[in-house]
């Protein structure tokens, strides 16, 4: 398909394993290009969960900036970053500081946060020699083939999210809060339902419960909407979990998940979540100047390993809170103490 038209863009390449995708041809202004499709565009991932649009050409921050401003309703200032990120422009980042032979699971962007993105924007200015692909996967049918005991344990008691900021590796604080005062980070933490604590050397330790499974809040459809499998201890690599483990201990690693009453979750569980994702995943390489919408609720998506140079740049936009989602537990510091060890 060769089109700009707005009505040409409900002819997709629809292929099994890939996401959707759709070719075009814009020999004008890319932003010019957004602006009149928008609609189309919006309407295509509120049915599909993503679209990936090749032929764009996008070149540059501005330019994809300019793109990413035309589609969104709002763009969001990050915040409770996992990883550092270079920032362009207001709400236009890099993707996520992340060793590049190092795969980033399947995940929802902040999903341990109470306002988190429901539409994700992805521009490649730079595919890899190889990997390196944006893949995503299907919340409601991820959800769908994880067993029932699971389920049900992670909607009776949520997840809990462990930090421990420090200066080497992941977000540091002033990534993470925008700030590094003691006071603005605490006021922030008690307003977000985030247990925290410094410690002596002045490094902060925080913990939050939040629910597994949501409901989208426009089509009210069931999601398995959280970072357990990505953030915990047993799918980092072994050589880095095993030095992570010796300089920090397995109470300071930088990030950690359990289940929502605090029992540690098994290597066995945190395969079976990736495996069943990996069963779910779509893929296709990166392209110079392709452009990549991915609505953030209904759709898990994840960072392939690779090699050469890779530029992607990142929007995080239209915010949603998490009360207009039936969140299955409530949102409490009460059983987030956080060990002073």
């Amino acid at each position: 398909m060769s089109s700009s038209s707005p009505a040409s863009l409900l002819d997709l390449d629809l292929q099994p394993g890939k996401p959707p995708m759709l070719r075009v041809q814009t020999p004008g202004d890319a932003s010019s290009w957004a602006a009149e499709c928008r609609e189309a565009l919006r309407a295509l991932v509120r049915e599909h969960g993503s679209v990936l649009v090749r032929g764009l050409g996008l070149s540059d921050p501005a330019q994809a900036g300019a793109v990413f401003t035309r589609l969104a309703d709002e763009l969001m200032t990050e915040r409770e970053a996992f990883a550092a990120r270079e920032k362009y422009a207001d709400g236009v980042y890099s993707s996520s500081a992340w060793p590049a032979n190092q795969p980033m699971c399947m995940h929802h962007e902040l999903s341990y946060t109470l306002q988190f993105p429901g539409l994700m924007m992805f521009a490649c200015l730079q595919a890899p020699t190889s990997g390196g692909a944006t893949a995503i996967a299907d919340a409601a049918a991820v959800l769908e083939a994880l067993p029932s005991d699971i389920v049900q344990r992670f909607e009776r008691e949520g997840w809990l999210l462990t930090r421990s900021y420090n200066d080497e590796i992941g977000a540091s604080i002033a990534d993470a809060f925008g700030t590094d005062d003691h006071a603005h980070v605490e006021e922030y933490c008690r307003t977000n339902a985030i247990a925290h604590h410094w410690q002596d050397d002045a490094t902060l330790r925080t913990r939050q419960r939040r629910s597994a499974v949501i409901h989208h809040p426009t089509t009210r459809q069931r999601c398995w909407f959280n970072q357990i499998a990505f953030l915990n201890e047993w799918t980092m690599a072994e050589e880095v979990h095993e030095y992570l483990t010796d300089v920090y201990g397995s109470d300071g690693l930088p990030f950690n998940t359990r289940y929502g009453n605090g029992d540690p979750l098994t290597r066995d569980t945190v395969d079976l979540l990736n495996r069943i994702y990996q069963d779910h995943t779509r893929r296709e390489p990166w392209q110079n100047g392709d452009l990549m919408l991915v609505d953030n609720i209904r759709t898990a998506h994840s960072r392939e390993p690779y090699e050469g140079d890779r530029t992607v740049l990142v929007a995080l936009a239209d915010p949603v809170h998490l009360t207009d989602c039936s969140p299955t537990v409530e949102v409490t510091t009460d059983h987030n103490e956080v060990s002073p060890r």
